[in-house]
């Protein structure tokens, strides 16, 4: 049983290593309609989606001060536990240059859209990188049991997710009850 469990560890491994971060806009396009659920809605209206945000408030710049860190939302042991797969490939600390990039002299460019789409704890920190399973075709297919989500690198969240980030680690930490907690960002497909 345990080589059973460790194979599947490195397949699950390899296959979220091989995925991107595609953010939460990209899940919105599927999942914002009341019929099925609207899990965007009960995203966007969550902590979750504004925890970047939160990174420039009063509290969080004292905190950061105190700790003797600069600005917390350009700083690694703040930001991590703030965006969508910071270290894994997905949000990274830019400088001031990058995000000041603009195509045509308006627009910013790909490159700061897909970051600016990262911020936020979004969909892919709990379900995994999403190229590989965004699909409506896909996302049909694994809804009605004739295709792997596993496979293509979604995931379900558990508490061991959750505690990556929520811990002690946090200055902010307040003891965290998975049992309680969880249901208070569920949003299930009908």
């Amino acid at each position: 049983m345990r080589i059973y469990h460790t194979i599947f560890l490195l397949i699950l491994t390899t296959t979220l290593m091989s995925q991107d971060y595609v953010g939460s806009k990209k899940c919105k396009m599927c999942h914002k309609k009341d019929k099925t659920g609207n899990q965007f809605k009960s995203w966007i209206n969550s902590r979750h989606s504004n925890a970047f945000e939160t990174l420039k408030g009063d509290e969080a710049i004292k905190i950061a001060k105190e700790k003797g860190l600069g600005n917390p939302w350009e700083e690694e042991a703040c930001v991590k536990c703030h965006v969508t797969g910071y270290g894994k490939g997905g949000y990274e600390i830019k400088n001031a240059e990058f995000w000041a990039q603009t195509k045509d002299g308006k627009k910013p460019t790909k490159a700061v859209k897909r970051m600016e789409n990262l911020k936020g704890v979004g969909c892919e920190v709990c379900h995994g990188p999403g190229s590989k399973y965004k699909s409506k075709k896909k996302m049909v297919a694994i809804n009605k049991g004739t295709m792997d989500g596993a496979a293509l690198g979604l995931i379900q969240p558990t508490e061991q997710l959750c505690i990556e980030c929520h811990n002690a680690e946090s200055p902010s930490y307040k003891p965290f009850d998975f049992e309680e907690f969880y249901p208070k960002i569920a949003h299930p497909l009908p």
